[in-house]
């Protein structure tokens, strides 16, 4: 069987279409809004699908000339004649658009956008594992379901080794379909910030994550506690919102601990500077984009030894087991006792993650793969 030149003008791409479920706040967002507007820097037409709802990065797109598609699709209890209507309409946007790619950021993004890529004709399908959602269980249905999308997918990018490693081994996905590309940052995040004054005299613990049972804010609280009992109090700051807000309140409150609940922002890189410490107490992760701008900043960090997390802090900061108060608060006291320590690990942090987590490479990466993807389909 003959493969096409990936060189030859049949199998450049021109047109990619993004999907993912909104764009709201989140690091796949951020991560789909980078790519998209790298892609379209080398000549690519861009366009971004979305299930559900806009959001800020929805702005954004629309600033730097992406054209967003919002579908229309509703969670929860609603008419299924609703959600038939969008997936026909995406259906009908494919057929329209005749993109080369459509790459499906997120678990309902390629669960919809598959089938739909194939009714539509769409040459490659790409999808995205991003989470270790795949250690949550799954009606026998869904799972049967997700096994036929994942045969109708031409690859699978995983955003750590860790995580494509649980997509062959749980999922079952054949190794030579599944590779890895790392999250990237822009080049503003490696740029030098003034510190943000916390009005706080006491060393300064930073946690920038969704307040969600899965990123255990709740353990960090904890070990807030265990670290005023030994004498050696901090001042907790955490950035994000969500439904674990009102407990973790109450809780820094019971515990008596300086906790501070800032919600969400924009702009971390005044407090970055500030902290002392950089913590991230996940119970499941991806490749956080929280450690990764910790690093680009050369902040030392704590963070749970899951998902892409060790990949990133090898050598680089200190890891601990997830759901372990007491190792957390641990990891903190010697970056906080060891100051040396601390800005080594910075250092060496900041410099792994400007080698590797440039965004320019990364999009270079990922058109390489469309490109393969397309070469070969072409040649069948």
């Amino acid at each position: 069987m003959a493969i096409a030149d990936e060189g030859t003008d049949e199998c450049k791409v021109r047109r990619v279409v993004l999907l993912i479920g909104h764009l709201g706040l989140g690091g796949a967002q951020r991560q789909l809004c980078l790519l998209a507007e790298r892609l379209r820097d080398r000549g690519v037409e861009v366009h971004v699908f979305v299930l559900s709802r806009g959001g800020p990065h929805e702005d954004d797109l629309r600033a730097a000339g992406i054209p967003v598609h919002r579908l229309g699709f509703s969670r929860g209890v609603v008419s299924p004649a609703r959600n038939l209507r969008a997936f026909a309409r995406l259906v009908r946007l494919l057929r329209r658009l005749r993109p080369e790619i459509v790459h499906g950021f997120l678990y309902e993004s390629y669960l919809l956008g598959t089938p739909a890529a194939r009714l539509a004709g769409v040459p490659v399908v790409v999808t995205a594992r991003r989470t270790q959602g795949y250690l949550r269980p799954k009606a026998p249905w869904t799972a049967a379901f997700e096994h036929l999308v994942n045969l109708m997918t031409d690859h699978v990018v995983a955003n750590s080794v860790a995580i494509a490693q649980g997509t062959r081994e749980v999922e079952g996905v054949p190794a030579g379909k599944v590779s890895v590309i790392y999250n990237g940052l822009a080049p503003s995040a490696f740029d030098r910030a003034e510190p943000e004054p916390v009005g706080s005299a006491l060393p300064v613990v930073a946690c920038v994550a969704r307040l969600s049972d899965n990123k255990g804010q709740r353990f960090l609280v904890e070990a807030a506690a265990l670290l005023a009992r030994r004498r050696r109090p901090c001042t907790f700051v955490l950035v994000g919102d969500g439904p674990e807000r009102g407990r973790l309140e109450r809780q820094a409150e019971e515990a008596g601990v300086d906790v501070r609940f800032l919600g969400f922002r924009q702009e971390n890189a005044g407090l970055l500077a500030r902290a002392d410490v950089v913590a991230l107490p996940s119970t499941e992760e991806g490749l956080s984009n929280a450690v990764m701008e910790a690093m680009a900043a050369g902040r030392p960090v704590v963070a749970t030894a899951v998902g892409g997390t060790p990949e990133l802090l090898e050598d680089r900061g200190v890891l601990v087991p997830p759901a372990a108060p007491e190792a957390l608060a641990d990891g903190i006291a010697r970056l906080l006792d060891d100051r040396a320590l601390a800005a080594s690990m910075g250092a060496a942090a900041r410099a792994w993650a400007w080698k590797n987590l440039d965004m320019e490479a990364v999009t270079e990466e990922h058109l390489g793969m469309y490109q393969r993807l397309l070469a070969a389909r072409r040649g069948r």
